[in-house]
């Protein structure tokens, strides 16, 4: 049983949870709604007051919809939207008309299975089961459920057979090619490209860059903003970084201001705080920037991938190129040096000519002829005698008969 007061959405609730069922009742200001909250109290311990007997209980669709709104009170709109999509895709479809009490490991189990054999990625599946899981948490804090049955779910969403999932960025040389196809046939989204491979900004971080963040003296940009599904937010992390600008960028983002600020003040209105604007001077929509991405792709004979993947290329060239680990983590933003490493790993240059399992040979001995063992002191003096008779022309010994022969011719 509890009866909460709350603020919310500019005025004050009153929110009753009794033996499951729960009621709330918008008040207009806090002492009325505590000194309700209050009488509320008394009549449910002397059962003066009907909400049932909870012998139904509330379904998981009517408690899902109210844990939503307010969870939109304390988390980001980015991340509301993602328990938005697995409710509505996912889980209430099958446990909806569930009783929330009722739910069991089973259930949730099942839920799994059927997600997999739906053929949905692991990644998927997992954020999906983390989405219950956090639903039925808020029911163990409001005393419905004993425990939660959606946690430890680990062996449920294992890899079998499923590939790894693996990066897959540009390389050099075809991150060049997009940019010269950029330039030559779509210029108005050069800058944008660029600024992409240049920075290794997320693509919402992109879509909500301002003029205001640019630093030009010290050529660097602040990540103050993130757009997420047309909605502002703040970046990943709520982590507030700077990001270096290379010369290049910076002179191309001068230039993409100045024609800007003509083609605006030609249409006789200011440049638009977005340093990637819509014709309309709003910031640029993500399924916009997804066609225009792919169009570019397509011209460049390149198979398709994300926008994200300029991401990627941004790192693994770094990496490649023989840049600290650190700082390309900076440049990321990762909160750990050690996420860097894990996806980027395979992009560190080997510092090292000798392979390393060389090091476990033995030491190696000088080559040099062998040379033979000692001689005793007999085999010294049957050598000697047998130098002495060998002659220096041959192996055969010369004999006085044959001297006297060759005296006498």
């Amino acid at each position: 049983m509890g009866v909460k007061v709350r603020y919310w959405k500019g005025a004050w609730w009153v929110f009753v949870n009794h033996n499951g069922r729960r009621k709330a009742k918008q008040i207009g200001d806090r002492e009325t709604a505590t000194r309700i909250a209050q009488a509320i109290r008394e009549k449910l311990a002397r059962r003066e007051l009907n909400l049932g007997d909870g012998a139904d209980g509330e379904v998981l669709r009517s408690y899902a919809a109210t844990w939503l709104q307010h969870a939109k009170l304390t988390l980001k709109a980015s991340t509301v939207t993602f328990y938005h999509g697995h409710l509505a895709q996912h889980i209430l479809p099958a446990l909806g008309n569930r009783k929330v009490r009722d739910l069991r490991r089973i259930d949730c189990r099942e839920l799994v299975f059927n997600c997999r054999a739906k053929g949905l990625k692991v990644s998927t599946v997992r954020g999906i089961v983390r989405t219950l899981s956090t639903v039925l948490s808020q029911a163990v804090e409001d005393e419905i459920l004993p425990a939660n049955p959606a946690l430890r779910m680990g062996k449920h969403l294992r890899q079998a057979d499923d590939p790894e999932p693996q990066i897959d960025p540009f390389t050099r040389a075809e991150a060049s090619r997009v940019l010269e196809v950029a330039r030559e046939y779509l210029p108005e989204w050069y800058p944008w490209m660029l600024t992409g491979f240049r920075t290794g900004m997320r693509l919402g971080e992109l879509l909500g860059l301002q003029w205001c963040d640019i630093d030009w003296r010290a050529r660097h940009l602040l990540i103050a903003r993130n757009i997420v599904r047309s909605q502002l937010t703040t970046p990943k992390n709520h982590q507030r970084r700077r990001i270096d600008l290379s010369r290049q960028l910076a002179v191309v983002l001068r230039l993409w201001r100045r024609q800007q600020r003509a083609a605006w003040l030609k249409r006789g209105e200011p440049l638009p705080p977005w340093v990637f604007a819509s014709v309309c001077g709003t910031a640029l929509d993500e399924s916009n920037v997804r066609k225009a991405f792919n169009r570019i792709l397509d011209r460049a004979e390149l198979r398709r991938r994300g926008p994200h993947q300029m991401r990627h290329t941004f790192a693994s060239l770094l990496l490649a190129a023989g840049e600290p680990i650190t700082y390309v983590s900076r440049q990321l933003g990762h909160r750990d040096s050690a996420i860097t490493l894990r996806v980027y790993a395979h992009w560190l240059p080997d510092t090292t000519m000798q392979k390393g399992v060389d090091r476990l040979d033995d030491p190696k001995r000088p080559a040099t002829p062998a040379q033979p063992e000692a001689l005793t002191e007999s085999e010294k003096n049957q050598l000697s005698r047998m130098n002495a008779v060998v002659s220096r022309v041959g192996i055969e010994p010369t004999t006085r008969r044959l001297r006297v022969c060759c005296s006498a011719n």
